[in-house]
């Protein structure tokens, strides 16, 4: 029998690596959220199951509680991860399509970041060759991630997704009857996967979460008073739930351009230390 989802360590929460690396907490924060939408976008050219996608999101988090953003680029980790889990969902994708894949949203992540003050020009792929280094390159990156991946995770890729627990959990509340519900409380647990929170709680508390937000943005009435809280039927905490709310609605903050060219611009490891070095306290 598979045994529970491992999680975090409170001390893996308070020191990450890339903390320990100088690597700000709101910027690892949108590194982690950026490289899971990496994932999203290259699942869906690959025309690949929401469950790989969703594993590989996942372990994607969870690689970077045990390592840091200067040693492993989230490109790269992002594909290891998806390879990985493809694989785990029994849904391999070939090795080749996957990298064609993550070089086009690697090229067109650096056309929106290209220094210009004009109007971007459309962008316009350009196919690599397969005799040249790009390839290799990317192909050894590859290997070498879903390796990293595996070893620093202690092979342990046991995943629990939510998307069942949430349909008994809304016929418990009776809110099955309501599609927009239903379709909004799925949302949120999708747009967790681009945040640490399936790496910290128990998918329990995460549905809750997303029950929690859309009851609220729907004005539902449910039972919210002691001792008579709708969450504790789920062996949920209030505050893990208002902690887990708090990560999905920071996703839909509203970021500068400055921002968003930051996070784009620091995909690879070296792109990352070359951040670090340009830092005023760098030598310190």
């Amino acid at each position: 029998m598979a045994g529970l989802p491992p999680l975090a360590s409170l001390s893996q929460i308070k020191n990450t690596p890339s903390s320990l690396d100088g690597i700000p907490a709101d910027l690892e924060e949108d590194l982690r959220a950026y490289g899971c939408k990496l994932i999203h976008q290259a699942g869906v050219l690959l025309k690949l199951k929401q469950v790989a996608v969703a594993t590989a999101q996942i372990l994607f988090q969870r690689f970077f509680y045990v390592s840091s953003m200067k040693q492993f680029g989230i490109g790269d980790t992002g594909m290891g991860a998806l390879y990985l889990s493809s694989k785990l969902q029994e849904c391999p994708v070939k090795m080749r399509d996957l990298i064609n894949v993550f070089d086009l949203l690697f090229q067109r992540a650096a056309h929106t970041v290209s220094p210009s003050s004009h109007p971007l020009p459309d962008f316009k792929y350009s196919p690599m060759s397969y005799f040249g280094s790009t390839f290799y390159d990317l192909k050894e990156s590859l290997v070498v991630s879903e390796m990293q991946i595996l070893k620093r995770l202690g092979f342990n890729t046991n995943v629990v997704l939510p998307y069942g627990t949430l349909v008994n959990y809304m016929r418990l509340l009776g809110l099955t009857s309501r599609e927009d519900a239903v379709s909004r409380a799925w949302g949120y647990l999708n747009d967790a996967l681009q945040t640490p929170v399936y790496a910290l709680y128990a998918v329990p508390t995460i549905i809750s979460a997303a029950i929690l937000l859309t009851t609220r943005h729907l004005d539902i009435p449910l039972p919210s008073t002691p001792p008579n809280c709708w969450w504790e039927l789920f062996d949920a905490e209030w505050e893990d739930l208002w902690t887990v709310c708090g990560y999905i609605m920071r996703l839909y903050r509203e970021r500068s351009p400055e921002e968003r060219s930051r996070v784009v611009g620091m995909m690879g490891k070296k792109d990352v230390r070359r951040w670090l070095e340009s830092r005023p306290n760098a030598s310190q």
